[in-house]
């Protein structure tokens, strides 16, 4: 058999790293397969829930950093969101706009999304064109991109007003059906039916007699139909929201802390994963799920713009429903064995990096046996927010929502691109240093990885 030629420019020493010492806290908990099926807001599906997905720290190495070319440099670091963890160092949890000046680069890329953003009809194609190698920061741009990319926000800017009111006012209407316990929503039906009735509205007529009181009301109920029962179905999945609620970006001030700030923040991310749940009885909750939500409402609550901000809550949940649902076929436990299952989506980045690097593929899967699903799983399921550093994730997210084949497409690629980065460290390497650097992928030069990824674009030859 006639061994494949690796393509020359995967010979050159910018796609490696030289072997380093890795400093790391911990290692993940091995995965297990999670089952989910998303549709929409008010569609049911069915899942089995899975361990939780711990966040890697990825280990200190020195790595050289190639320069792209032009079309891919950014002169100059952009003027970050103002995300605070170990690696951006920041007192405050606002935006602060002295951090860093943004580039020459950065402020033409701004002016030409503005102008993009101010037309009457926006162009998506030529949208998803301007923002593949991400976005830049300030302005609000990336919020109304994100909304734009995830078709919360219709092209017709004519249309904005009337579609924001008409979501926000749907998800507040959900958060009175869904989040009100049994005994507010019992009362509530009564109030509203005595009042019909023109009854005294005397504080005592605020409960119910014994006998008023139906089966389905009743806290003892076990049918199907009870509202109780139901409750104490759900409250389960609640104390597991709450949980990893509470555990999102321990580092950062926005999501953790004693802050008001932070508290609110956390209400709010409850409150969209325990919608979801109830309105998707099938999925309901599935531990990791608060990690995807976290860059959709960081994003919309940074919005300059005061009333977007103050939606945040709602507009999250939409844009989360949607990403969601674009992936619905990897949590689907019946799809797990067929063509568009989570299993067949692993083995085809086991093929992409077969077919653009032979060796590489041969020495991993091969040679050290290092399963893909060992590291993969949680790259594509949690759409790499568990790899990089926040401030990376947002820029590796532009690039994923922008992609014009489509999120999953470019995220492949990006799987790849980050294995051939790392290649010869792990040529270098056994199942045990193998497994350990992919579970705790190092820091890396995201535009230069955007930059392969897109490379890989195009078919390998044979």
């Amino acid at each position: 058999m006639v061994k494949k030629r690796v393509p020359d420019w995967l010979n050159s020493s910018m796609w490696s790293s030289s072997s380093s010492d890795d400093h790391t806290s911990h290692l993940p908990n091995t995965t297990t397969t999670t089952t989910t099926t998303i549709t929409n807001t008010t569609t049911t599906a069915t899942m089995t829930n899975s361990n939780s997905i711990p966040p890697t720290i990825e280990p200190s190495m020195d790595l050289p950093v190639p320069v792209p070319p032009p079309s891919a440099t950014r002169e100059g670091p952009p003027k970050p969101q103002i995300i605070e963890d170990s690696r951006i160092k920041n007192s405050n949890n606002d935006y602060n706009d002295n951090s860093s000046s943004p580039s020459a680069d950065d402020i033409s890329r701004q002016a030409q999304l503005l102008s993009e953003l101010s037309r009457k009809v926006i162009d998506l194609r030529e949208l998803r064109k301007n923002v593949c190698q991400g976005i830049p920061d300030g302005a609000g741009i990336r919020s109304t991109v994100w909304k734009l990319l995830l078709g919360y926000l219709p092209p017709d800017r004519g249309l904005w007003s009337s579609e924001l009111a008409k979501k926000r006012s749907q998800y507040k209407h959900f958060k009175e059906d869904l989040l009100m316990n049994p005994s507010d929503i019992t009362r509530k039906l009564y109030t509203s039916t005595s009042y019909g009735n023109d009854e005294p509205k005397c504080e005592s007529r605020a409960l119910l007699s014994r006998s008023e009181i139906t089966q389905g009301e009743h806290p003892l109920s076990l049918g199907k139909t009870s509202i109780w029962n139901q409750f104490f179905q759900d409250t389960e999945i609640i104390e597991q929201i709450d949980r990893d609620v509470m555990r999102t970006h321990p580092d950062m001030h926005f999501f953790s802390g004693d802050s008001q700030s932070a508290k609110s923040n956390q209400e709010a991310l409850k409150n969209i994963l325990i919608v979801f749940a109830k309105l998707n009885p099938g999925i309901r909750y599935v531990q990791g799920m608060n990690e995807i939500l976290a860059p959709l409402f960081y994003v919309f609550k940074n919005d300059p713009d005061a009333e977007n901000a103050v939606s945040a809550e709602a507009d999250a949940f939409f844009c989360f429903v949607e990403l969601l649902s674009g992936f619905r076929d990897h949590f689907c436990q019946q799809l797990d064995n067929s063509v568009v299952g989570i299993r067949a989506t692993i083995t085809r980045l086991s093929q992409l990096l077969k077919g653009h690097d032979e060796e590489l593929w041969r020495h991993l899967e091969i040679t050290t046996k290092v399963n893909p699903q060992f590291y993969a799983f949680r790259w594509i399921t949690l759409l790499l927010t568990q790899e990089f550093n926040f401030a990376d994730s947002l820029h590796i997210w532009d690039t994923l929502l922008s992609d014009p084949e489509g999120p999953q497409e470019i995220l492949l690629r990006i799987c790849c691109a980050m294995l051939i980065l790392v290649r010869r460290r792990l040529l270098a390497g056994d199942f045990t240093s193998n497994l350990k650097l992919l579970q705790n992928y190092p820091s890396t030069n995201i535009s230069h990885l955007l930059y392969v990824a897109n490379k890989l674009r195009v078919q390998p030859s044979t």
